[in-house]
């Protein structure tokens, strides 16, 4: 049972992908009081990324960052007493502990090492339905980790758990948490899902950045979890960055789907969550419901699609659209073999009367792929490359002809909680089997689309009586946006600051009308979650990311900046709630 009265668990993030600041763990070590430490190292990209270094090399497949931080901050972990919990093991949890425990030799030093095994399910993918996939790895829930450091693992290391299970974990073991215990671990996923990816939650890549006052080099977040699983998001005294409501919300829309959020331990509910500013970069989190997880665990599927191959012609002046039909029919007359796939992209950047060559341009690209790697390699760049001097005037490409290169597929693939071995191997070598849970429900949407019908028509422009005067605006005038990649499938959460903008978004911002403003998701599905108590709405848009990050299907191939291309689009607000 959880103790009522057992103290806060100060959880502090110092990464927040495979690639983040590097100094964050040593920043974090040293800026104030910590129990846990925790770093997030993957993604899906990441981890096609991890499998093709164990593909090279068996003894690889785990980020490396990790081990150079840990040799540098190892010592001060151990003497503050702060843990360390972190999904670096990538596709080798076992390697990188081994790694590890060499480190601590060279150092001296004397750490408990624990692990978490289980995840990786690529031998029995086929048993279970899942293909041959170069990787597969399901996404563990928090109790292993609990376990870990239940047997005292001052540092803790997993593959592929969920992201918030970093954060969920060390709840779980400091108060005690049962299986049903779905409200509390509801809120530790919540305050997980908020500081999981690093500087987002302290002003990073958000909409009002103008409105941080310090930029540089902003904070790395903490977690301060209460007993009930309510939390306050802050961060340390002195450093850059911000936590607002706003840094929050942001974060919370962040790769998300519907109201329901599942989880291996808990589906949380991301329309019972309350938001307050308790003090200057202090949000408390609270009223997080959870209900019982479902079933099945999702699992990435991580495979080699074949050869991609890309070239961009510049494109400058008068004629675009003419020189762009021209160069792609000659490219294509040109090929010796058609690949698979061939798409074509013209970027109309290009400005008439421009003051600058560049401002005068346009970008024309040609992307190839095939499991033929002769169909998409210098033979098909060549073939661009050829026609140079007998084509449009000023032809001209971005780059020399090129090989191709092998891209990766991500599929999401799901097994039952039964299928996968979760074991925690301890610092002293025993494992220990972590149950799955007895308890589930299936995943059910939650329908919380019913504040406005999606008829095709603009909402908002239908009652001008009850909103009075409106401006044509870009809807940035008064919302923020945060979007992100799910697969094949992208979300953009768009959020306001007060009721009375709530009420025009809710109504006005239907699918339909998303499709008006983002043209790209005329054709595409798309699904609207509203979410009240976060003043947001929240969509998903199937298929936009063709097989995953890897694929490269669009130009902005994660989907991050799909929020603020939404918020530069016009459409019309009532003056009532314009703020400028």
């Amino acid at each position: 049972m959880a103790s009522p009265t057992a103290p806060s668990l100060r959880v502090g993030n110092c990464s927040g992908f495979y690639g983040d600041r590097f100094s964050a763990m040593r920043e974090m070590l040293g800026g104030g009081e910590l129990d846990v430490l925790t770093g997030d190292y993957l993604a899906e990209l990441t981890m096609l990324i991890l499998a093709k270094d164990r593909a090279k090399d068996a003894s690889t497949g785990y980020a490396k960052t990790f081990l150079r931080q840990m040799e540098e901050c190892m010592g001060m972990a151990l003497d503050r007493g702060v843990r360390i919990v972190v999904n670096a093991g990538g596709v080798n949890p076992a390697g990188l502990v081994q790694a590890l425990q060499h480190i601590a030799d060279s150092l001296g030093l004397t750490p408990s090492i624990a692990y978490l095994n289980g995840d990786d399910v690529t031998s029995r993918s086929e048993e279970l339905g899942l293909g041959s996939p170069l990787s597969a790895n399901a996404y563990l829930g928090g109790f292993g980790i609990a376990s870990c450091l239940a047997a005292g693992a001052d540092i803790v290391v997993t593959g592929r758990v969920t992201d918030a299970s970093l954060v969920a974990g060390p709840a779980i073991h400091h108060f005690g948490w049962g299986r049903e215990s779905f409200n509390e671990l509801a809120g530790a996923t919540v305050a997980g899902h908020v500081i999981e990816c690093g500087t987002q939650a302290t002003g990073g890549n958000l909409s009002f950045f103008r409105e941080i006052p310090d930029l540089m080099r902003p904070g790395f977040p903490i977690v301060e979890i209460e007993a009930d699983g309510s939390s306050v998001v802050t961060k340390n005294p002195g450093t850059g960055g911000a936590v607002t409501v706003d840094t929050v919300t942001a974060q919370l829309l962040y790769e998300v789907t519907d109201a329901r959020y599942a989880g291996p331990d808990v589906t949380t509910r991301l329309d019972s969550i309350v938001l307050s500013q308790e003090a200057q970069d202090r949000v408390r989190i609270s009223g997080v419901r959870g209900e019982a997880p479902p079933p099945e665990l999702k699992v990435s599927l991580n495979s080699i699609g074949g050869v991609r191959n890309e070239v961009s012609v510049i494109l400058t002046g008068l004629d675009i659209e003419a020189k762009a039909d021209l160069v792609r029919r000659q490219v294509e007359d040109a090929l010796p073999a058609r690949p698979r796939e061939l798409s074509w992209e013209l970027a109309r950047t290009d400005r008439i009367d421009s003051p600058t060559e560049e401002l005068a341009s346009a970008r024309l690209t040609v992307v190839a792929r095939d499991d033929d790697r002769e169909k998409v390699g210098r033979k098909f760049s060549n073939s661009v490359i050829e026609i140079a001097l007998g084509t449009v005037p000023g032809f001209h490409t971005t780059a020399p002809p090129s090989a191709g290169s092998t891209y990766g597929v991500f599929t999401p693939g799901y097994i039952t909680q039964e299928d996968v071995d979760h074991t925690a191997v301890l610092p002293d070598g025993k494992r220990i089997p972590i149950a799955a849970p007895e308890v589930t429900t299936d995943l059910v949407p939650a329908h919380t689309d019913h504040r406005a019908a999606d008829d095709g028509g603009d909402a908002a422009s239908s009652h001008p009586d009850y909103w009075g005067p409106m401006r044509r605006l870009p809807l940035g005038t008064i919302a923020g946006a945060r979007s992100g990649d799910k697969g094949p499938n992208a979300n953009i959460g768009v959020w306001v600051r007060d009721e009375a903008a709530f009420d025009w978004l809710a109504e006005a911002l239907t699918i339909e009308q998303l499709r008006r403003m983002l043209p790209e998701c005329a054709d595409l599905e798309v699904t609207r979650t509203v979410l009240p108590n976060l003043h947001a709405v929240n969509f998903v848009l199937a298929g936009i990311l063709g097989e995953g990050v890897a694929y490269n299907a669009r130009f902005d191939p994660q989907a991050k900046a799909l929020g603020e291309w939404l918020r530069s689009r016009t459409i019309d607000i009532p003056e009532l709630v314009v703020r400028i």
